[in-house]
């Protein structure tokens, strides 16, 4: 049997990802509603990366044999002032999830749980490159300084990310 210290981990960081889920979907219809496409885009894909990750836990919890619990979803932000806004507090929201996903190999290890750790290690790569991804895209709009043009070009490059189904090795 797994350590009870770890499943309720593990179970926290599924609510987690869920919320990161609603979170971005927020922002999705944030965009929407200012018709930048593009920017809408990201943020959709971010949404279902984000489903990816609970299952991901959720199905590993379920491999090891660990009880499943829910806990409520907090509600998120919805209103934002800019898209500048909406990238810092993703890119602080990212920073959380890591340091999340950093205490649970803490966990891990604490409790000597060696296959979590591997499982775990997954995650804290795909968060280095969230992290990076945000920051680039931070970047251009601190860059621009609000710009219409500049925005313009950001949401064309935006437009073109393309969800892939994340492949999480459990």
């Amino acid at each position: 049997m797994k350590h009870e210290k770890m499943i309720k981990a593990l179970n926290d960081q599924v609510n987690k990802e869920l919320f990161s889920a609603y979170f971005y979907l927020a922002m999705q219809a944030y965009f929407s509603s200012i018709n930048l496409d593009g920017f809408s885009n990201f943020f959709r894909v971010q949404v279902q990366e984000e489903r990816d990750h609970a299952l991901g836990f959720f199905n590993y919890l379920n491999k090891i044999g660990g009880k499943i619990t829910f806990a409520e979803i907090q509600k998120p932000q919805s209103e934002f002032s800019s898209p500048l806004e909406v990238f810092e507090l993703t890119l602080k929201h990212e920073q959380f999830v890591t340091q999340s996903i950093y205490s649970l190999m803490d966990i891990a290890q604490d409790v000597k749980d060696h296959t979590t750790s591997i499982f775990i290690q997954w995650f804290i790569t795909e968060q280095a490159e969230e992290e990076e991804n945000v920051a680039r895209v931070l970047n251009k709009l601190k860059l621009i300084k609000g710009d219409g043009s500049g925005l313009f070009m950001i949401d064309n490059e935006l437009a073109q990310r393309v969800y892939v189904p994340a492949v999480i090795p459990i």
